[in-house]
């Protein structure tokens, strides 16, 4: 009698260890029984948010100014000139450097290549901003640009 019941013990417990071991093994990661998550999706979400704050920040601080016509903009050192989609910059003197979004840089017409992060924007190529995520030129030495579309300066 002994044996038996030992031996429904151990079949029972059995059952019990399987039914637990496939509910590990068939939930999925990321779900909701498992939040699991990656280095690089938790860094995507943090430049989403930083994006977003900026972008609230940015609309605040700054008059976005648009033209149809080119228009000759004067934009000290250690400001920020950002275009909308569809914006055209061109370079006519000093010195700026790349600002790009997530999906790419400026489109440099002149040189036919996407520019970069940090690049330094060739004096009289003709930049367009393909879309609105913040792109533009950040100015190192006082600089002038030729500018026909929306833009903001900061």
């Amino acid at each position: 009698m002994k044996k038996k019941w030992t031996t429904i013990c151990l079949i029972g417990l059995c059952i019990i260890a399987v039914f637990s071991v496939e509910r590990e093994t068939f939930s999925a990661p990321g779900a909701e029984d498992d939040p699991l998550v990656t280095k690089s999706y938790v860094e995507k979400r943090i430049e989403q948010i930083k994006y977003y704050i900026d972008q609230k920040i940015g609309n605040q601080n700054t008059e976005v100014v648009s033209t149809s016509e080119l228009e000759v903009v004067e934009v000290e050192s250690g400001q920020s000139l950002i275009g909308m989609a569809g914006t055209e910059i061109i370079l006519r003197g000093g010195k700026g450097q790349v600002i790009a979004g997530e999906l790419g840089g400026l489109s440099d017409i002149t040189g036919g290549k996407d520019l970069k992060m940090g690049e330094m924007v060739p004096a009289n190529h003709l930049m367009i901003v393909p879309r609105n995520d913040r792109r533009g030129v950040f100015v190192t030495e006082k600089a002038i640009f030729m500018v026909r579309g929306a833009y903001q300066i900061q």
